[in-house]
């Protein structure tokens, strides 16, 4: 399912970003999965977290190779490696789509073992290379129905051009070719082990190589097109040999090649730490405004909107008693205790009340106790004076929130 970008689409559009000093990682939240391939030499990867593809259909893409989940294809190689190997061979006279197999790899992914919605996740490998030769470290949204479920490559390598690596996206509108993402240009990847890293958020993806920032999207990068990246993802780890945007291997390609993997990792979005704590935070949502109490007025039913963040009292907000969050001594508070989505959200005289408790998330939902809904910014708007309301809880960057 994987598609490509055109490589002088990218370069035209000054994509490809050479290895510079760039804006340092942030850190993560919490850890939630890992596979650090500790096992023995020859054994198989652990069962528990990683599943196999099989066959030899082409993928979408013109592929070569049969996928197996034979250890001759994907092991440990005792070292705390896994080692994905792409075979010229056929042992079991396999089938592809184009006749009798000439190559056999290994595709694995984290379908019904893990999926995660927003977070760090992050690869340390070292690429294969050659005429022909694919490896990728990517995702798909759940359930696939591709390219509506959305893709995220993490890592994509051509061989034959073993000193760039593309992060890209695909969904509605924006798939195959037409796919959005950059380019980083930097050292040849065979010769030594690198890390590659998403960072996802509600509203952005961020694509890192050794923590140097090369590529970051938005909703607003995809031209008119609808954000998918808004619900569970599984990972995937595989190495393809040939396609239409690889090539196919010649002359000049040796085999066996091998990807090898130290680690993957994930950890949870970084929502600033959990709760807004006492001592004064911003809460920061849908392009990166601020909660605000508009006007900075202390009277009650002042509007709680969104603005740009700017340090003042009117975007302090502390942890009070009851679950309450508080600025300028009021309490945040959805109007008269409604519960109807569009209920607007209010500044008011702190009483304990169920309209006045909330219960931040570890996914950065906000969420009104009483109406069990969310905070969320009316219309998705990320415009100074957006009000701010309770909807049912939906997953999107509109109820997306963050200490700062």
């Amino acid at each position: 399912m994987r598609r490509a970008l055109l490589v002088l689409a990218l370069v035209a559009a000054g994509l490809f970003v050479p290895v510079t000093s760039s804006p340092a990682i942030a850190a993560p939240g919490a850890m939630t999965w890992s596979d650090e391939f500790n096992g023995a030499a020859g054994s198989a990867p652990d069962p528990s977290k990683w599943r196999y593809d099989i066959g030899g259909s082409g993928w979408g893409n013109n592929e070569q190779q049969y996928y197996t989940n034979s250890t001759r294809n994907a092991a440990m190689d005792g070292a705390g490696n896994l080692v994905i190997t792409a075979r010229r061979e056929n042992p079991s006279n396999f089938q592809c789509h184009y006749g009798t197999c000439q190559y056999t790899s290994a595709r694995l992914l984290t379908s019904g073992t893990f999926t995660q919605t927003y977070g760090r996740f992050e690869a340390r490998m070292k690429l294969p290379f050659g005429q022909g030769i694919w490896p990728a470290f990517w995702m798909l949204g759940t359930p696939v129905n591709w390219p509506t479920s959305g893709e995220i490559d993490i890592m994509e390598n051509i061989g034959r051009e073993p000193n760039t690596v593309h992060g890209t996206v695909h969904g509605p509108g924006y798939s195959g070719a037409g796919g959005i993402g950059g380019g980083y240009s930097g050292p040849r990847f065979a010769d030594a082990f690198h890390t590659f890293t998403i960072d996802w958020a509600p509203d952005s993806i961020t694509w890192y190589v050794d923590g140097n920032q090369y590529f970051r999207i938005t909703p607003a990068s995809l031209n008119g097109n609808q954000w998918v990246f808004n619900h569970p993802f599984f990972l995937i780890l595989n190495l393809a040999v040939g396609g239409y945007w690889p090539g196919y291997p010649d002359g000049s390609t040796t085999f066996p090649q091998t990807l090898t993997v130290d680690y993957v990792r994930a950890w949870a979005w970084n929502t600033g730490g959990g709760n807004p704590q006492p001592g004064g935070n911003t809460i920061v949502g849908l392009g990166n405004k601020c909660a605000d109490v508009a006007g900075a007025s202390s009277a009650n039913g002042a509007a709680v909107q969104l603005y740009t963040c700017n340090g003042t009292a009117a975007q302090s907000w502390t942890n009070g008693a009851n679950s309450s969050l508080r600025a300028l001594g009021k309490c945040m508070d959805v109007t008269a205790a409604g519960t109807a989505d569009g209920t607007p959200v209010q500044m008011y005289d702190c009483n304990g009340t169920g309209a006045q408790q909330w219960r931040v998330e570890a996914a950065g939902d906000i969420v009104n106790v009483a109406s069990n809904k969310c905070l969320d910014a009316r219309g998705a708007s990320s415009a100074d004076g957006t009000r701010l309301q309770i909807w049912t809880c939906n997953g999107t960057a509109a109820q997306k929130w963050r200490r700062a």
